[in-house]
């Protein structure tokens, strides 16, 4: 799906474009703390570090588990009720799903990454940065299975 680049934000990096300065700096120092921290360790360290970010909960997981959960929510309650306000509350949930998809944003956006939770795209900075640190990139390759292979580590 194609659509002006004008009208929507890129998909990588449209939740850190839609966060503020200070939150966004306070993250990105935090991460640098944390690879200076794996700086001098051995490989099978780098190795758990890399795969403890595996399960980190991203910006779109918690998102979504809030989403779901609000959502089941005001199905249960209101099952049988038929009351509008169960109806409206599921609009603004779907709504905020909506531009979550679209923009990156959604009301509950400020207070997750205040919270300290990281979009995928940083996350994946910081898995990239540690796979480096461990050596997994050969410098200086034109081949380009070689080098798919590699960021795919």
């Amino acid at each position: 799906m194609t659509i002006s680049k004008h009208r929507l934000p890129p998909t990588a990096g449209r939740v850190v474009i839609n966060t503020r300065p200070r939150t966004r700096q306070k993250l990105h120092n935090d991460t640098i703390c944390r690879i200076k921290s794996c700086q001098g360790t051995t490989k099978p360290l780098l190795a758990e570090e890399i795969e403890r970010l595996d399960y980190e909960w991203d910006t779109e997981r918690v998102v979504e588990t809030i989403a779901a959960s609000l959502l089941l929510a005001a199905s249960m309650t209101g099952f049988g009720r038929g009351k509008l306000c169960h109806y409206i509350l599921t609009g603004a949930i779907g709504f905020g799903l909506l531009q979550q998809a679209l923009r990156g944003w959604n009301p509950a956006l400020p207070l997750i990454r205040a919270l300290g939770v990281r979009s995928p795209e940083e996350i994946y900075q910081h898995k990239t940065t540690l796979k480096r640190l461990r050596g997994d990139f050969c410098p200086d390759s034109d081949d380009a299975e070689l080098l798919l292979t590699q960021a795919e580590k």
